[in-house]
């Protein structure tokens, strides 16, 4: 709500304050204070600030430093460790902190990102190898690894294929703005809310995508919701634990073509111990 003068807000913070209380919530007096956009603010992570007139909402600060902070410790507890061994425990840090912030204005934040990343492996590699060239480093960690990216400087595992995963690949999708006047307390409009529930973009892969879709999203084993609309994550390290619980198998023999026509199901990681052996081939969608 836009406020004019620093009393509307304080009078907005009032009405507010009357509206939680029969439900049992307050403000906390010790993190709440009234400030202009122009100077901005810091909510669940996000920077709320007016820039030159427009609104935009972005990683704040803060955030940034945990992450690169988080990065930062876990290279150095692997050293000593295989490529491969670094690529699993970042890639699900990376995707889940970029998911969480997808939504917000992040390009920049993820570029900056990919390039501190890059500096903390090649620091890795060369202090794994100190008695190796340069170039002998650049030709055993790093390449094309991902087919459809023209990006020599991905880092990967030239033994099993794996490599890690860069922020600027999430895909920034704007969010939706919702109806006016919509609250979600309003139960004429629980339809509205769970269709918008429903049509939220996914960071799932298209195969992913299309095999959902051909499941009517359901488990192959259980039938249950293979994402539940009302589970979704609500921060990066959740984000970071839903996408490590999306699993796949094969349930015929692998041939050409399609995922659908290799026989290649989605189903919940919990459900894959009803399988005989000969069916639990791991796919990663």
């Amino acid at each position: 709500m836009h406020c004019h003068t620093r009393q509307d807000a304080l009078e907005i913070k009032a009405r507010l304050a009357k509206w939680l209380a029969p439900r049992g919530l307050a403000f906390n007096e010790e993190k709440t204070r009234v400030v202009s956009l122009a100077e901005g603010f810091d909510f669940l992570g996000l920077n709320v600030r007016r820039y030159h007139g427009k609104l935009l909402i972005k990683p704040s600060n803060a955030a940034v430093r945990r992450i690169r902070a988080r990065l930062k410790d876990e290279l150095r507890s692997l050293r000593g460790s295989n490529a491969q061994a670094v690529i699993k425990r970042l890639n699900p840090i990376i995707r889940g902190w970029a998911n969480y912030y997808r939504t917000q204005v992040s390009s920049q934040t993820f570029n900056t990102l990919d390039a501190y990343l890059w500096r903390l492996t090649w620091k890795w590699a060369t202090h794994s190898h100190p008695n190796k060239p340069k170039s002998w480093v650049f030709a055993k960690y790093y390449g094309k690894f991902h087919k459809s990216k023209q990006d020599r400087w991905v880092f990967g595992d030239r033994h099993s294929g794996a490599y890690m995963h860069k922020f600027r690949w999430t895909h920034i999708l704007r969010h939706w703005t919702v109806r006016h006047k919509a609250s979600p307390d309003d139960p004429t409009l629980a339809g509205y809310w769970a269709w918008r529930r429903r049509k939220a973009l996914l960071p799932i892969t298209k195969t992913t995508q299309e095999l959902t879709n051909s499941q009517e999203g359901r488990c192959a084993i259980c039938k249950g919701a293979l994402f539940p609309v009302e589970n979704q994550p609500q921060t990066p390290s959740d984000w970071e634990k839903w996408l490590a619980t999306r699993t796949a198998i094969t349930t015929t023999a692998t041939r050409p073509g399609s995922p659908e026509a290799a026989g290649i199901r989605l189903i919940h990681t919990e459900c894959r111990h009803r399988l005989g052996p000969e069916l639990q081939n791991p796919y990663d969608p």
